[in-house]
């Protein structure tokens, strides 16, 4: 009962701490969102464009070990499957909310994802077909 009473005094002072910590926060928000480099763009769709870079060629360094070795071995065709039916998710969440970065982004990735998966079927069936022979 002690401790279980103790813990809901700790979890209190934290959560009053936090809320404090976070008032003081309010001056830090930014106020001007558009870009300074280019004008009609605002600074979300910039950072969302690097970090869509980022992610949507994840995928490469796979597609390319499997591209040089010819083979299917050690890649996940699901891995990429799933990330392509999400994107195509995504994509349509970007047209609903009309983020460039979003659309483009995520249509690079599903192509991407494509040939991953495309790429590892056929050196599967390649390797399948030479195995039976």
């Amino acid at each position: 009962m002690l401790e279980s009473n103790r813990i809901a005094w700790m979890t209190r002072g934290v959560v009053v701490l936090s809320a404090l910590m976070l008032y003081g926060c309010e001056d830090l928000a930014v106020r001007d969102t558009s870009s300074l480099l280019l004008p009609h763009l605002q600074r979300s769709e910039i950072l969302g464009t690097v970090a869509g870079f980022g992610t949507t060629f994840a995928a490469v360094p796979d597609l390319i070990r499997m591209l040089k070795r010819r083979s299917s071995k050690g890649i996940n065709p699901t891995m990429a499957g799933i990330m392509g039916v999400f994107q195509i998710v995504w994509v349509y969440y970007g047209l609903l909310i009309a983020s460039r970065p979003v659309i483009v982004w995520n249509m690079i990735g599903v192509g991407i994802n494509f040939v991953v998966v495309s790429a590892y079927f056929r050196f599967a069936r390649r390797k399948r077909n030479q195995t039976k022979e």
